[in-house]
């Protein structure tokens, strides 16, 4: 899949959740995330935009996880940025979408560049957001 640039360094903020891969737990992923986004002064449609696409992603990663899974997210924060990388354990044989198809295209739609890999059992898509210039 796509490369992600703008790799978050050891001098980031990092935060770090967990939490049952079941949907009724997203709100907790979108309420840090957004958090997170206004911490960096996001604008409002930014802030939203992300929210979207990490609750997009996390569908992605449920449609594929092991049964009593856990996602793994973390928040990665820098001066002008906020990488979100969620990661859960995989059925065998599980696929992500592909970068054609329109689950795909609302990720890189409403983020700066994302990535995804699946292998050994894990799969980890991760979204990077720049905050617009001129804040």
């Amino acid at each position: 899949m796509t490369q992600l640039t703008g790799q978050p360094t050891t001098d980031d903020d990092v935060v770090h959740l967990t939490v049952p891969a079941d949907g009724g737990y997203l709100g907790v992923l979108r309420t840090a995330t957004a958090g997170l986004a206004a911490r960096l002064q996001f604008a409002l449609d930014e802030i939203e935009d992300l929210r979207i696409a990490v609750d997009e992603a996390c569908a992605m990663l449920l449609a594929i996880a092991t049964r009593d899974a856990e996602l793994d997210c973390r928040f990665a924060v820098t001066d002008d940025a906020l990488t979100v990388e969620v990661t859960v354990p995989t059925v065998r044989g599980a696929t992500l979408p592909a970068e054609s198809s329109f689950a795909w295209k609302v990720l890189t739609a409403l983020t700066t560049a994302a990535a995804a890999t699946a292998s050994d059992g894990r799969a980890t898509i991760s979204l990077l957001t720049r905050r617009a210039s001129g804040y």
